[in-house]
């Protein structure tokens, strides 16, 4: 098998990046409620790893899940899709 494993991939909003090579990811999501049917907004936060300094703070971003870097960075920078206004 010489490609690699399927990775997960997400798409969120970077809202910190004080970290030296290290940005934050809020990702967004929305489901129903399995009872009461409402709509329910839940928010994950990831520590990503950003090689070049790139990202800043509201630029939309695909992560891709790697081995893990440090205590919390599992995750990197895949691309820029979208670059704060």
């Amino acid at each position: 098998m010489s490609e690699r494993n399927y990775r997960k991939e997400r798409i969120g909003i970077v809202v910190s990046d004080s970290m030296d090579k290290s940005v934050v990811v809020s990702i967004e999501r929305q489901l129903k409620h399995s009872k009461y049917g409402r709509t329910i907004r839940l928010k994950k936060r990831y520590i990503a790893h950003d090689e070049s300094n790139d990202c800043k703070v509201g630029d939309k971003v695909k992560i891709l899940e790697t081995r893990p870097l440090s205590k919390l960075k599992r995750w990197r920078i895949g691309q820029v899709i979208e670059r704060a206004k």
